[in-house]
């Protein structure tokens, strides 16, 4: 198989970083050694791998996708940027006709949806990109569907715990809010319990020192009205490899649909792990 040209966009951050190390050595891919960065960022270099990447700050990245499309027709775009950046970074990619996988949590994700589909581009937009976590989620949205009001009446608490540095709320915890509504419980977004300080992750919640600086740890309780019963579920994950892995299956998938010709189209994580469009 022929390598995927891929551009990884929030370098020098922690995930991307993470991902660029993982996937620069996978003979499936080739890094293109630029990097869309914030403005906060000193334009610059860093080094993954055998890659010098080029930080590319906001007021230079016109020049530089024409700059890279002069040495590349046709590239995938992986994007682990911030919360803030994501609504203007995919009008960017529709705008210059950049099919790319979206990583980044937070943001309009209504408007980001909806931008794709009036573009000539496609996408993978998840707000987790671990394959197993998106499968757990698959069998909660067909209970949903399946057994809707199952647990009318329960409690609900959701906890999420996530490296000090990540802005905004767990887009997976936010997910199963849905799900968990369709089953009759009344539970909002603002509900669920977001903890980004590392002395209670590591005193209170028992999280390895090592991997307080990246790790995604979702607890979610179910209690009846008489606190009789109790359901939970729990999916920690330590480090980032595993999103290294889901990014890789998107950006396959969505270089071959893009190959196809399939144009204006928002693929999940679901989609992905299918192979196919649903």
């Amino acid at each position: 198989m022929k390598s995927i040209p891929i551009m990884i966009n929030g370098l020098p951050g922690n995930v991307s970083t993470r991902i660029a190390d993982r996937l620069v050595d996978d003979d499936r891919f080739e890094l293109l050694p630029w990097s869309l960065t914030g403005p906060e960022i000193e334009q610059g270099e860093v080094a993954i791998g055998p890659v010098t990447v080029r930080l590319v700050r906001p007021d230079k990245k016109v020049a530089s996708i024409e700059e890279i499309k002069n040495t590349r027709s046709r590239f995938i775009t992986v994007d682990y940027t911030h919360p803030s950046s994501v609504n203007e970074n995919c009008e960017f990619y529709c705008r210059y006709g950049l099919p790319f996988v979206m990583g980044t949590t937070g943001g309009d994700r209504e408007k980001l949806v909806e931008t794709v589909r009036q573009s000539d581009i496609s996408a993978v937009i998840a707000p987790n990109m671990a394959k197993q976590i998106v499968g757990f989620q698959a069998m909660m949205e067909y209970a949903a569907r399946e057994f809707p009001g199952m647990f009318e009446g329960y409690s609900l608490t959701i906890k999420e715990s996530h490296q000090q540095g990540k802005a905004d709320t767990s887009g997976t915890a936010k997910a199963m809010v849905r799900y968990f509504n369709a089953l009759g419980i009344d539970f909002s977004e603002n509900d669920i319990i977001k903890e980004r300080d590392p002395e209670i992750q590591s005193g209170q919640w028992l999280i390895p020192a090592e991997y307080l600086g990246g790790h995604a740890w979702h607890t979610y309780t179910l209690l009846s009205p008489d606190q009789t019963v109790k359901f939970e579920f729990t999916h920690n994950i330590n480090g980032r490899d595993v999103y290294a892995d889901g990014t890789a299956a998107a950006v396959i998938f969505l270089d071959r649909v893009s190959r196809k010709g399939e144009k204006g189209t928002v693929f999940s994580m679901i989609d992905v792990l299918k192979g196919r469009k649903p």
